[in-house]
């Protein structure tokens, strides 16, 4: 039985990596991997409702960071149909690449903190194409930008999945990841952007300074910065609200959702049908990526198969065993992200290390937050960030590998160094 799950669960996870060569959604290869593995289980075990009650119990937790994508995402999407982040990109009018390399990298990394680091790249890169005319150029902004994104991502609670993972699971604090990881992260960051701003000489050619006479605005300035206010309200006031409410974080996020919905709801109430409809929570709902959260709910009941039938544990003593070193261990987890999507790989550690072996807050628990958030740098395809900048500018593989990887991989081992250090003294 256990070898069968294996063998599934491999071919499933090939299947999701081989997406574009086999024309095959990855969400469609997760929840097909996840019914078969569930269902060998279920038809192998010795007592079937065993299987049937570990899965209710697993899907309870699943559910948790589903609903919370899922009301983070149509949020998002709402300040983005009221032309909320004119409000950010605006202040963007240097034509000198230096000073816009730091200025790219620090809108990114803390706006990628405040919503997500896919939402973030998205914004910014689209950005780009309107005010960088050169190729070229782009293509290296582009590329920072998902290094900085996932770097930002990294030290928040809601600004990478896998790290909203580890908060909804337990393993971390939303206190403790910020206190930790920032200062890593803000390193890892760094040093790519400084080697990037030293290769970049001039100014911009034909930069289009956006103006606003040239946008097409569908909203007022003051819906628009009441819906941008509100929704990045929202998304802060979540670790506040569990905080104060000990309350699983999505239902922060479904009443920050309810309070929008009621808000835009009353502001269009004199706007006609049609157009109200496209400012609407429910033109929001019908935008949001439900392929994403389908893939989400396939991977992460996959390594729950394999959670139940003790495969994880296995797996954790044989790296114990042959690796022995935690750090080690961790770091190997990150630069693997850069290969294998970091979603299952987090779930995965979250099976195989057990909040008995390593409490909340521990050092294995956020360090594996950074090394899983910032190693998916390493290539184009190892983060959603960079796949989503990889669509938009079609950057191509062996152009990030020759041009960006290594500056990704400095800035990750330095803020792994900084990370590690950081822990030393603070233990000491």
């Amino acid at each position: 039985m256990i070898t069968a799950i294996c063998i599934i669960f491999i071919l499933g996870y090939i299947a999701i990596a081989l997406e574009h060569p086999i024309k095959i959604n990855k969400a469609a290869s997760a929840l097909v991997t996840a019914a078969l593995c569930w269902s060998v289980y279920a038809l192998f075990s010795s007592e079937g409702h065993e299987a049937s009650e570990y899965l209710t119990g697993h899907l309870g937790e699943v559910s948790g960071i589903l609903f919370f994508l899922m009301g983070a995402m149509t949020i998002v999407e709402l300040i983005d149909a009221h032309d909320g982040f004119y409000i950010i990109t605006s202040r963007i009018k240097t034509t000198k690449k230096r000073k816009l390399v730091w200025l790219i990298a620090f809108i990114t990394f803390f706006l990628s903190a405040a919503l997500d680091n896919l939402t973030t790249t998205i914004v910014i890169v689209s950005l780009l194409r309107k005010i960088i005319a050169d190729k070229q150029e782009r293509l290296m902004f582009a590329a920072l930008v998902v290094i900085a994104a996932n770097a930002g991502g990294a030290w928040s609670p809601i600004g990478d999945v896998t790290t909203t993972m580890l908060w909804i699971g337990g393993q971390i604090t939303a206190a403790s990841i910020i206190v930790q990881t920032i200062l890593p992260s803000i390193v890892s960051l760094v040093l790519p952007a400084a080697l990037i701003s030293w290769k970049m000489k001039g100014n911009l050619k034909h930069a289009d300074t956006m103006a606003e006479e040239n946008i097409n605005f569908t909203t007022s300035d003051f819906e628009r910065n009441i819906v941008f206010g509100l929704g990045i309200g929202s998304l802060l006031f979540v670790p506040v609200f569990k905080t104060i409410t000990h309350l699983p974080p999505y239902m922060g996020i479904l009443f920050g959702l309810g309070v929008m919905w009621m808000i835009t709801e009353l502001l269009h109430s004199e706007r006609d049908e049609q157009e109200k409809g496209l400012l609407s929570v429910n033109h929001a709902l019908r935008k949001i990526d439900t392929p994403s959260v389908l893939f989400f709910l396939g991977i992460l009941l996959s390594i729950g198969a394999l959670q139940a039938t003790g495969v994880l544990t296995t797996l954790a003593n044989l790296l114990n065993d042959k690796v022995g070193n935690i750090t080690v261990i961790t770091l190997i987890i990150g630069l693997l992200s850069s290969v294998v999507d970091n979603v299952p790989l987090v779930a995965a550690a979250q099976g195989m290390y057990s909040l008995t072996d390593f409490p909340t807050g521990h050092f294995f628990w956020e360090f594996l937050a950074y090394c899983a958030g910032t190693g998916g740098s390493a290539l184009i395809i190892g983060s959603a960030a960079g796949v989503a900048a990889m669509g938009i500018e079609k950057i191509d593989f062996i152009w990030y590998l020759k041009k960006v990887s290594l500056l990704a991989l400095i800035g990750y081992f330095a803020g792994a160094a900084v990370f590690i250090l950081q822990h030393l003294l603070m233990n000491t």
